[in-house]
């Protein structure tokens, strides 16, 4: 997505962002890797394993899901169906991916929504995942991860909305 057409502040906000998303994806995927192969390691040469380790795996799988999802949305990399919206001249192309961009922000905002609810919850109860590490401290990768895909599609539809009124230069 393009951030020419941006505001300096915003545009510098979001190459920070961009940059926090990809070291914390490539931090938290070598960490992964490394618990991983160390787990292995010891339980197959010294028959010991360490303590939690299962448990902190699963939740570096969570964050990098939803980082690697994060930063899939940032350059429209994602899963999406555009059966239709190829064959279409550009104007009326940019209107359609605008539809569904307005479509899949909605559909990310609800996702907030019910995550936010979801960790209220798991907070109200005092559950733990592990150890002293609260549940809704280890899920809050859910409404931040949605959040940051609902910014980049309400940005994505910002821009084919100007692209459909001809307002941008189709690309």
């Amino acid at each position: 997505m393009p951030t020419r057409n941006l505001p300096p502040a915003a545009a510098r906000l979001i190459r920070v962002v961009t940059w926090t998303e990809n070291a914390l994806l490539i931090l938290m995927l070598a960490l992964m890797v490394s618990l991983a192969a160390a787990q292995i390691l010891l339980r197959n040469f010294f028959d010991i394993s360490i303590f939690g380790a299962d448990q902190v795996l699963r939740l570096l799988v969570l964050w990098v899901a939803f980082l690697g999802a994060v930063a899939a949305s940032r350059e429209g990399k994602h899963i999406h169906v555009d059966a239709i919206a190829r064959w279409l001249p550009g104007r009326i192309k940019s209107g359609v991916v605008a539809l569904t961009d307005l479509f899949t922000l909605s559909v990310c905002l609800v996702l907030v929504w019910q995550s936010v609810r979801f960790m209220q919850s798991a907070h109200e109860s005092g559950e733990m995942v592990f150890g002293s590490l609260p549940v809704w401290a280890a899920v809050i990768i859910l409404p931040l991860g949605f959040t940051l895909i609902a910014l980049r599609y309400g940005l994505r539809l910002r821009h084919h909305a100007l692209q459909a009124i001809g307002k941008e230069d189709i690309e």
